[in-house]
């Protein structure tokens, strides 16, 4: 599991003063750069190899909203890759509280194409249960 900090800025809040809800989002896409860091693998590695990994899929559940200046953790991990996709869980949270669970899930595909294509078997070890 990879877990980064982050702290709301004015920016990601709305009118109702809490976080825009598609800025979760964001912060999914902020902790699976620093998850693929972590790995070994990161998106430049990636390209260079001629892999990338689009959004196909994303999923939030809301559970209560993060305001500005709040400190959050942003934890996730790679719960699944099966053929051409991979699974990444990822929960956002103040303290203790769970703010926002979700998912989103990619598809590997050749650069030069635009096919999918299978996940290259070094990112299998990365795959964690929860």
């Amino acid at each position: 599991m990879t877990s980064i900090e982050y702290r709301v800025p004015y920016a990601d809040t709305d009118q109702m003063k809490v976080v825009y809800y598609a800025n979760y989002l964001v912060y999914f896409e902020r902790l699976r750069n620093e998850l693929l860091r972590d790995t070994g693998c990161t998106y430049h590695q990636m390209e260079e190899d001629g892999l990338a990994l689009p959004v196909i899929e994303a999923v939030c559940h809301y559970k209560a909203s993060a305001r500005y200046d709040d400190l959050l953790t942003i934890s996730g991990w790679v719960s699944e890759i099966k053929g051409v996709r991979v699974t990444i869980q990822c929960e956002v949270r103040r303290g203790e509280e769970l703010l926002v669970s979700g998912h989103t899930i990619h598809a590997c595909i050749d650069i030069k194409t635009g096919r999918p294509c299978r996940v290259p078997a070094n990112l299998h070890s990365i795959v964690e249960t929860h």
